[in-house]
């Protein structure tokens, strides 16, 4: 058994170097006043203590169920699977959480994917649509509080979540969205107007929102390493620095070739690696398309944070290319936003994230930035998660298609594939029957495609800015 410590959050950030190998087209920059820091560490690792490093795969092993990505997906697989007694491995390629579950925004928001509970009755039967509400829901978010509490984990977890309207407009989308939860089963929001906004949120940028009570926030790189110390105290394994480049499927059982040796699935092998999957799954349609989003965390702010967000709640908006923000301690203030065919550089998304914040709060007269990272995730064409499972004798799980948004539906997926491992429920069936388009060369021309629905959208919203459409 591999003996690791809880993650632990830090009472301020250590500036240090980041433990986690640099990806081509991610990148971190912290303000040289700061420190001068060759690859320094996101906001998420800086606010951490300092963690376990798993060694790198020495050897052939064997066991019943490979996991190959160490992100939540993965850990969530991982642990979930430990937790019924199957002798599982986990493998990745870099290290936990290095990747979008540790870079992006920590808010908890319901629906899978961009599919929310209007879209969910648009395309399926009443019935289908408050089974997968429930799933994305309130089985999501209880699914994180339950792990918290039965492991002991501090993450920083908040509830309360509010999606603000920049238009009076979206306000009747959003109490259409609000109405469509209510008739499949779930009544946690509420509409405010433009008076009881700065309530919540102390801007003129808007003109209402939505109020929503199940939602929230948490530390995504703490719950990521919450949910391998839980895996690893049930007996399983964790090799990081450890990539697979090829699978083969024999008689008795999936081989999973990695750079440094072959560890053998008796029984199924889970893809928790986005894109990735593509190579390791030849015949498998390309549904996604890849899109890089900026966030930022300021340095302590000049007045207190209850002045702008005072009822401490998680924020998005409904532009096109959203906001979010929320507060961290210390009095910071993470805000994130902008979605990218290409992958800007630090000064650019410094500029345009520091202009967004100025335009939201003009009562911050001095904002200066600690921390601004990038952050790759893959949209799908109907904004649903694309799940799907291939084989029979030795199933292959894979997942991708978060469109941004599913920290704890991404969990939730990961109790999904370990319960339909064993039979015991068909909630993930439920998942792969969900309809997929294949964006052919969508991947090589998202530089393209991504400005080019961009000023579609803007020439539409010049003639219709009431409508309230969700990247």
């Amino acid at each position: 058994m591999q003996k690791i410590d809880k993650p632990l959050i830090l009472e301020d950030v250590e500036y240090k170097r980041s433990i986690h190998n640099q990806l081509d087209k991610e990148w971190t920059w912290l303000n040289p006043e700061c420190a001068d820091i060759d690859q320094p560490a996101n906001y998420y690792e800086s606010s951490l203590a300092e963690w376990h490093s798993f060694d790198t795969l020495a050897s052939d092993q064997e066991c019943d169920v490979v996991v190959i990505g160490g992100g939540l997906l993965g850990s969530s697989t991982a642990l979930h699977l430990s937790e019924l007694g199957i002798d599982t491995i986990l493998v990745e390629k870099n290290r936990i959480g290095s990747a979008a579950s540790g870079r992006n925004g920590g808010q908890l928001t319901p629906g899978l994917a961009r599919w929310e509970a209007s879209e969910m009755l648009q395309h399926m039967n009443v019935e289908d649509a408050k089974k997968l509400w429930r799933f994305t829901a309130d089985e999501a978010m209880q699914l994180i509080d339950d792990i918290i509490d039965q492991y002991d984990l501090g993450l920083d977890r908040k509830r309360g979540h509010i999606t603000t309207a920049v238009h009076e407009g979206h306000l009747i989308a959003l109490t259409q969205g609000a109405d469509a939860r209510k008739f499949l089963g779930e009544d946690h929001t509420k509409i405010i107007g433009k008076h009881e906004v700065h309530n919540y949120v102390n801007s003129e940028a808007y003109y209402g929102g939505l109020i929503d009570s199940l939602g929230g926030q948490i530390h995504p790189l703490a719950l990521t390493r919450g949910l391998i110390y839980g895996f690893s105290k049930n007996g399983g394994q964790v090799f990081e620095q450890t990539e697979v480049i090829e699978l083969k499927t024999q008689a008795d059982g999936v081989y999973v070739h990695t750079t440094h040796g072959v560890i053998k699935a008796r029984k199924s092998v889970v893809l928790a690696v986005h894109h990735a999957s593509f190579k390791l799954l030849e015949s498998h349609n390309h549904t996604t398309i890849p899109l890089f989003t900026y966030v930022c965390t300021t340095a302590p702010l000049e007045i207190d944070l209850k002045e702008i967000i005072p009822s401490g709640y998680a924020v998005y908006d409904t532009q096109f290319a959203l906001d979010f923000y929320r507060g961290v301690p210390k009095n910071r203030l993470l805000f994130g936003g902008e979605g990218t065919g290409r992958c800007w550089n630090p000064h650019r998304a410094y500029q345009y994230l520091k202009r967004r914040i100025q335009y939201v709060f003009p009562q911050l007269k001095s904002v200066e930035l600690d921390f601004v990272w990038s952050g790759e995730t893959d949209l799908t064409y109907n904004g649903a998660t694309d799940c799907r499972k291939f084989g029979e004798t030795y199933p292959i799980y894979a997942v991708h298609g978060w469109s941004g948004h599913g920290v704890a539906q991404t969990v939730r997926i990961g109790k999904a594939i370990a319960d339909d491992f064993i039979g015991i429920s068909h909630d993930y069936e439920m998942l792969t029957k969900i309809p997929h388009k294949d964006m052919l060369f969508g991947r090589e021309l998202a530089p393209l495609a991504i400005p080019l629905a961009k000023g579609a959208y803007e020439i539409n919203a010049f003639f219709n800015p009431a409508k309230l459409i969700s990247f």
